[in-house]
């Protein structure tokens, strides 16, 4: 028994590449507002958001918040993106799937913890003044 599988679109060149990459990208983000940490990031990220502005926080703590917390985001889609591989190639248990999502979540516990160090840094300036 052969299994069909769907023949990879043309690659697109040019402007219809770059509207082709926009509809994956949100392709991607659809797939990700399903995942409930994703929405719990996206909901923390609004209470930073409304942190920094009562603290009134310099630039570079904005530029820095909204870096990381995109970096957040895109980690967050790639730890996704490996858990969606490693259930489709080995539904079953298996020490080198387990290892690969705990390295995924890892990666996007990183980034939680260097959002809250900036926080924590932003706290600091704001009530030594």
């Amino acid at each position: 028994m052969t299994q069909q599988t769907e023949q990879a679109p043309l690659k697109q060149v040019g402007i219809s590449h770059l509207f082709s990459a926009a509809g994956y990208s949100v392709g991607g983000l659809t797939r990700l507002a399903k995942e409930a940490a994703f929405r719990q990031e996206v909901v923390a990220g609004a209470g930073l958001l409304a942190a920094y502005a009562i603290m009134d926080v310099t630039a570079a703590i904005r530029l820095s918040a909204a870096v990381l917390f995109l970096l957040l985001i895109a980690m967050e889609a790639v730890n996704t993106a490996i858990e969606e591989i490693i259930d489709r190639i080995s539904p079953e248990v298996s020490d080198t799937g387990k290892h690969a999502k705990d390295l995924g979540s890892l990666a996007v516990f990183c980034l939680i913890l260097a959002n809250s160090l900036l926080l924590l840094y932003a706290l600091s300036i704001h009530f030594s003044m």
